[in-house]
């Protein structure tokens, strides 16, 4: 096995967080959870197919969209897969991962048992993304140091499109999102303790962030954030255009635009999970309501957080910031 994992997360530890993970966040398709290179906490699945992961062969012509969950990643896979197939909006109307593959996504079902009750090739996601005619266009929630080994050596061509986003507005999201599709069952509280002790899948957060900040001018890396996005959207586009070497007339960028805006993704079942959501509910796996794409604001956490959790996050971010460089 590739020196990927290090330990696995155990009740027994005596840590309150670890109890609250195992308590509150496992079920019958997540079994428990490991530490992997970095301190990062990882779903148990992780130890299948990290080898897999770590042997993926790259391809010159591989377009990576990398985040940390909840940033943003969706949103930068329509418009990247979208640029990269000429404004194809016909095609566009397959399912997002089955022409854009997480892949990883077979680490968040566990066992393997439950991958074989979706139906679908897309649930075993390395082989998957690995079968796929080039060019590939792949996503993955992976920080830096868990991604093939390929994408580390010096020499590589194959692109990295990273998103990030305000860690606090990030963090309202995932709690969400976890409730919605990863079976967590317990409340906010905890899963704002949680996130702060790194102990939610993809954690620490701003070692994530910075894993790819650090490598921001390697002519394969674009390093993106959420709320220039928000704030202006066709600027990014030119950006990821230029990156892509995919010319775009204004025609074309305002029409992606409005392709991309957050009421016409929303409704849109080839990037809403909708389907995802369902299958869940009928397989058993998740009895939760809501929506994949929730309400996509900047500063939402304003509502939601209190002024001490707030205070709390500034200096917990300080404190991972301090001496890198890198201003949020």
């Amino acid at each position: 096995m590739a020196n990927k994992v290090l330990s696995r997360i155990d009740s027994a530890s005596g840590c309150e967080v670890d109890k609250i993970l195992l308590r509150d966040f496992t079920s019958s398709f997540r079994c428990g959870y490991v530490v992997a290179e970095g301190g990062v906490t990882m779903p148990h699945g992780y130890v299948d197919v990290c080898d897999k992961i770590a042997q993926f062969s790259l391809r010159d012509d591989d377009i990576f969209v990398a985040s940390f969950p909840k940033s943003g990643t969706t949103w930068t896979q329509e418009m990247v897969w979208l640029l990269g197939h000429n404004f194809d909006y016909e095609k566009a109307k397959e399912f997002l991962p089955a022409r854009f593959p997480f892949l990883e996504v077979q680490v968040i079902y566990d066992p393997i048992d439950v991958i074989k009750t979706m139906g679908s090739s897309l649930y075993e996601s390395v082989d998957y993304a690995n079968s796929i005619k080039s060019p590939r266009y792949i996503k993955t929630h992976l920080p830096w140091q868990l991604l093939p080994t390929d994408m580390t050596k010096a020499d590589t061509k194959a692109k990295i499109i990273y998103v990030w986003r305000n860690v606090k507005d990030c963090l309202i999201s995932y709690y969400h999102h976890c409730i919605l599709l990863e079976g967590y069952k317990g409340n906010f509280d905890n899963f704002y303790k949680m996130f702060l002790a790194n102990k939610v899948g993809y954690a620490p957060f701003w070692a994530h962030v910075l894993g790819f900040w650090k490598r921001r001018d390697q002519e394969n890396i674009l390093f993106l954030r959420y709320e220039d996005m928000k704030a202006d959207l066709p600027s990014v586009i030119r950006r990821v255009a230029s990156f892509l070497g995919k010319p775009c007339s204004e025609e074309q960028l305002l029409k992606l635009a409005d392709h991309l805006s957050f009421e016409n993704m929303k409704k849109n079942p080839a990037v809403n999970y909708e389907p995802v959501c369902e299958m869940n509910k009928k397989l058993g796996l998740i009895n939760a309501e809501g929506s994949f794409m929730r309400s996509g604001t900047v500063g939402g956490y304003k509502t939601y957080l209190t002024q001490e959790q707030i205070g709390e996050i500034d200096k917990w971010t300080e404190k991972c910031l301090e001496g890198t460089g890198f201003s949020p």
